[in-house]
């Protein structure tokens, strides 16, 4: 049923809080595993120069290097375990990146976690899970962040 899932992190340890589901899924449906780590758009810094100005891409550069350097540490450690997995860095808004790359790949399911923001963090910061949850045309497993206080139900 499920043999291309999709889970997406951010270097944070909310988002890893996926990472047991998506590893008992694959286990489960011996499916691959695919981690997507989306770098949202960063400012540019543009240096004048004497025949117009010169975008400086060192920061891009180091972002996009330090992307993968967490996803090459987190899929030795799922190889490890003995998941197939692979990890990819796209840039660009998150919540577009992750339907884009779910669509492109023919994922089964998207696995990812909640980072626990309501009120008005939720407001002024979004939530890549309620769009992507709102624009996936792919199964979405959400996650409660750990932190989240759990509400009862009436």
């Amino acid at each position: 049923m499920y043999s291309e899932i999709l889970v997406t992190l951010d270097g944070s340890e909310l988002a890893e809080g996926a990472l047991p589901h998506a590893i008992a899924l694959a286990k489960a449906f011996s499916a691959h595993l695919t981690l997507l780590f989306v770098l949202e758009p960063s400012i540019a810094y543009v240096q004048p120069t004497l025949g117009g100005s010169v975008m400086d891409t060192t920061v891009i550069d180091e972002e996009v290097h330090h992307g993968k350097d967490y996803l090459d540490g987190v899929t030795s450690r799922l190889t490890g375990e003995g998941i197939h997995v692979c990890g990819i860095v796209r840039d660009g808004d998150a919540a577009s990146e992750i339907c884009d790359y779910a669509v492109e790949n023919k994922i089964d399911m998207i696995v990812m976690c909640t980072h626990g923001r309501s009120g008005i963090k939720r407001w002024v910061y979004g939530s890549v899970a309620d769009k992507v949850l709102r624009s996936a045309g792919t199964p979405v497993l959400l996650i409660r962040a750990a932190s989240e206080e759990r509400s009862s139900c009436s």
